[in-house]
């Protein structure tokens, strides 16, 4: 059992929560005490952090999901790079075999975010120079492996929209990135998507995209307007300016989710640090490729965490009730989670409790206290 200000839909309430590996009962109380009690986080696009990434393979992964549990993250989709076809695979594969045999004190792995191949090569920020077209047979590979359930892609390549639809009808949510594309490419993917039922949405919003102008609305213009889009955020206060961030929380309250893009350097000290291949320059909260790569000085990421991406959308001006609803509820929904996102009877217990600082003083897994 654990009281404090425990987090509901509808606001917050002075309560204890009772619960074993799913939450049994919620009772109101006048002591419940000043700290926060909130749903897990759920992160959807995480490549590393605490010195893993999702491509060293299965101890990556593992790595990566204990090191992100002890920032409140419950629920995660490793996610990918731009690589060959192998490689890639061989990180699916990896993905897999943690989805299914989760071990102690990991957040959830649920399956795994594609970022890459299938993006435009002149806009891959850090991506590594290994862009590919969205052929038939290596989207059927892929998606062979069961655990893909996000795929970032540019509209415009030769084959997206087809690929989108096949994505699509394997359950996979597809997600607009790493494009140069115009509104009307990004359109014709969300309108393929949505007629046969399927789930769209943008990969981390404003960056490696083309941006919204009175009379070019471009990819973010597109996925602004459509009521059904999703919208990932990355809050680092480095990738997008509060007032931008802002705008599409406000356009999207219910469709807008906080990710940390996190790299392997994520809760390591500053220093040059490998992501895809290339060497990234880390100093404070800020990740670069460093010189001699495929784009000197892009943001590579981030060295984010999602209790640090809460903090950093009070700071834009959210309330922290907003905030939790963008980095818990609205990504279990966006991923089809109904036994997540919310501490409500019958649902996983995992919760995570702040402390007024909004720091992380406790963290439970499924009923499991982490620490």
């Amino acid at each position: 059992m654990r009281s404090g200000q425990m987090w509901t839909a509808a606001g917050w309430r002075a309560a204890e929560l009772v619960f074993g590996e799913t939450i049994q009962e919620m009772k109101e109380t006048e002591d419940a005490g000043k700290d926060y009690l909130i749903p897990g986080l759920i992160d959807v696009h995480v490549h590393g952090g605490g010195g893993h990434d999702t491509m060293d393979g299965e101890e990556g992964i593992r790595g990566l999901a204990r090191f992100h549990a002890r920032h409140g993250t419950t629920t995660l989709l490793p996610t990918t790079i731009t690589n060959p076809q192998e490689h890639i695979m061989a990180a699916l594969r990896a993905v897999q075999e943690v989805r299914d045999r989760p071990g102690p004190q990991e957040a959830a792995v649920v399956g795994a975010h594609l970022e890459g191949p299938f993006l435009n090569p002149t806009r891959l920020g850090a991506q590594p120079p290994f862009a590919a077209l969205p052929t038939a047979s290596a989207v059927d590979e892929l998606l062979s492996t069961g655990v893909v359930r996000v795929v970032t892609l540019a509209p415009e390549m030769e084959g997206a929209w087809q690929a989108a639809e096949t994505f699509t009808r394997a359950g996979v949510r597809v997600s607009l990135g790493h494009t140069q594309g115009r509104a009307e490419d990004a359109q014709g993917v969300i309108d393929a998507v949505l007629a046969l039922g399927g789930v769209v949405g943008g990969t981390h919003l404003f960056n490696a995209m083309t941006g919204l102008s009175g009379r070019e609305p471009g990819v973010v213009g597109a996925l602004l307007a459509e009521p059904l889009a999703y919208a990932e955020l990355i809050l680092d206060l480095q990738h997008v300016h509060p007032h931008s961030a802002l705008s599409a929380i406000r356009a999207k309250p219910q469709r807008t989710l906080l990710i940390t893009d996190a790299m392997r350097a994520a809760g390591l000290p500053d220093g040059t640090y490998d992501l895809g291949g290339q060497s990234v320059e880390v100093v404070g909260a800020e990740a670069r490729l460093a010189p001699g790569s495929s784009n000197p000085g892009s943001l590579a990421g981030s060295v984010l965490t999602m209790d640090g991406a809460l903090r950093g959308a009070v700071t834009c001006g959210l309330t922290l009730h907003e905030a939790v609803r963008l980095a818990s509820a609205v990504p279990a929904a966006y991923l089809g989670l109904s036994d997540r996102g919310a501490l409500t009877p019958g649902l996983r217990a995992d919760l995570v409790v702040l402390d007024s600082a909004l720091r992380v003083q406790q963290v439970y897994l499924g009923g499991q206290a982490l620490y």
